[in-house]
């Protein structure tokens, strides 16, 4: 019986070695999933219980110069005050259902002078060719409005160009306006009065659990799928050699090979076979056809 010391070869262990890390990764990143999945369970949960919370002022949940907080996400405030139409940024590339547009950013100018950065929908534009002049206005004068309020983006896409952004920060758009801000944004949900034009609302989020429990076995199969094939092309190599070993003892020893020959490379044996001679010089095979003295055949 051939034995499994083959696994202890160089390019065995360089084998193993590998299906270890390969195994070690598809686990970690099914774990990785899961977390995700538990995250976005979580992140649900907060959006549903501020959802059904009646609205807030807006004084009471946000402040200048302070982050919004995980648990504030998508909850409803209300403010009061008056749109600086002038301080208008727009955030480019919005694309819906493929469509290519901006999302309209306004500052609300409420009673003690700080500004709440409202985000009052989308419309259809060229984002390489834009006209403000073409954005609706809101409504003039005294406005109420409510929104779910938003955390600050962050990086490098929320400077400021030409009154455009490519995400909203409440601290970048207000060093560019220079106005005092509540920190964060509030994305409209409703304004009175209402506008003559109004814009496309805000999407709000999706409430299900992703695709992140199934990705997260798939990182596992991968993983279980790939120890498997280890060990059935260990057994695979133990059963080759063993039929090798059974099938070297069942050969003569006549015709086993010696050491630097194959099996193929012995030649075939033909033996031996003497031919028939007879002694009498006339029943002779080996006689020379030709006369005799006498001239006789």
């Amino acid at each position: 019986m051939r034995s499994f010391r083959f696994v202890l070869s160089r390019r065995w262990l360089l084998f193993a070695v590998a299906i270890v890390l390969v195994a070690y990764a598809t686990w970690w990143l099914g774990e990785w999933q899961f977390h995700r999945l538990e995250d976005r369970k979580a992140s649900n949960q907060i959006v549903r219980h501020n959802e059904s919370v009646p609205p807030t002022p807006v004084s009471e949940v946000l402040a200048p110069g302070r982050d919004v907080a995980d648990t504030d996400e998508w909850r409803i405030v209300s403010a009061t005050g008056r749109y600086a139409v002038d301080d208008t940024v727009v955030v480019r590339y919005r694309t819906r259902d493929g469509v290519a547009g901006i999302d309209v950013v306004v500052p609300l100018v409420t009673a003690d002078g700080t500004a709440v950065l409202v985000d009052r929908g989308w419309m259809a534009a060229d984002n390489s060719h834009l006209d403000l002049s073409k954005v609706p206005e809101p409504p003039t004068g005294e406005v109420d409005v409510s929104g779910w309020v938003r955390a600050d983006g962050t990086g490098s896409s929320t400077q400021v160009t030409d009154q455009s952004v490519r995400a909203i920060s409440s601290v970048q758009i207000g060093s560019a306006l220079d106005r005092p801000l509540y920190g964060g944004f509030v994305e409209l949900r409703s304004e009175d009065p209402a506008p003559a034009s109004p814009l496309a609302q805000v999407e709000l989020p999706e409430l299900n659990n992703g695709p992140h429990f199934f990705y997260g076995l798939q990182w596992w199969f991968f993983g279980v799928l790939a120890v498997f094939g280890f060990f059935y092309l260990m057994y695979d190599e133990w059963r080759n050699g063993a039929r090798g070993d059974r099938e070297g003892r069942s050969l003569p020893k006549r015709v086993r090979p010696g050491r630097g020959q194959s099996e193929r490379s012995i030649p075939p044996s033909t033996g031996s076979i003497a031919p028939d001679t007879n002694d009498d010089a006339g029943e002779s095979k080996k006689a020379a056809a030709r006369p005799n003295s006498s001239g006789s055949p």
